[in-house]
């Protein structure tokens, strides 16, 4: 990261992060985000980070938004992938091997199903 040195350099970090925001709340697009954790790595999160990218590329899918995060702190339902689409509130979905992180893709980004069973209620 640079740094600051003028008001408008501020100016400038502060629009590029408004843009970021906005990429991600806009309406149709979606973020995917797996807990890639140590305990996430374990049970194997990589493994559902490669289906989700798989199926992405596989589809020709655009507008999703792929990333990774630390532990989320739910170690026992491990791996952990989060969905949020356009302005709706996050959901947090356990236990997604590659094979449910496929349905989730199918289900909840393309037809806006909830995959109930895997569902971590907040």
């Amino acid at each position: 990261m640079s740094t600051i040195k003028s008001l408008e350099d501020l100016k400038r970090i502060r629009e590029e992060a408004l843009e970021k925001r906005k990429v991600r709340t806009s309406e149709g697009k979606a973020q995917v985000t797996v807990a890639m954790g140590t305990c996430g790595i374990a049970a194997g999160a990589r493994d559902t980070m490669k289906a989700v990218l798989d199926i992405i590329e596989k589809d020709n899918i655009s507008g999703i938004i792929v990333s990774q995060t630390g532990c989320i702190g739910l170690c026992e339902k491990e791996p952990i992938v989060q969905v949020s689409v356009g302005n709706e509130q996050k959901v947090t979905y356990g236990k997604v091997t590659p094979e449910v992180a496929r349905r989730i893709m199918k289900e909840h980004i393309g037809q806006g199903k909830i995959v109930q069973e895997y569902l971590i209620q907040a």
